[in-house]
């Protein structure tokens, strides 16, 4: 995270998240999982070798969050209220309904409501 302080706001005001853990580590609740926010740095001795840092502004990923919702309308409408931008709205795939955005960092948030697939009904490849 470049911005530890702004993460943390993003993620507690867009998710409805509990900031249990203000830094070092930033440890933000939602729902009942945590999302722990540190802001990078240089290798350590569990991870030689390894430099830790936020995303070069591009649309090549390696990896993303990945959340469900219950009511993907909903929170499509209350985030957008909040300010959060996405990059498309919520669109069908049979299987489920689901849209992206990111957060201040860059990184890419997929944000889905299963819904075919409850049903054995999977989107097209």
């Amino acid at each position: 995270m470049s911005d530890v302080g702004r993460s943390r706001a993003f993620y507690a005001d867009i998710f409805d998240g509990r900031v249990v853990l203000e830094e070092n580590p930033c440890i933000v609740k939602v729902a009942n999982s945590w999302i722990i926010m540190n802001p990078g740095g240089g290798p350590t001795p569990d991870k030689p070798d390894i430099v830790l840092r936020p995303p070069e502004p591009s649309d090549t990923v390696s990896a993303f969050l990945n959340v469900r919702v219950a009511d993907i309308a909903a929170f499509y409408s209350d985030a957008r209220r909040k300010g959060a931008e996405f990059l498309t709205e919520p669109l069908d795939r049979k299987a489920e309904i689901r849209c992206y955005l990111r957060d201040p960092d860059g990184y890419l948030i997929e944000i889905g409501q299963a819904t075919g697939m409850l049903e054995g009904v999977f989107a097209d490849r």
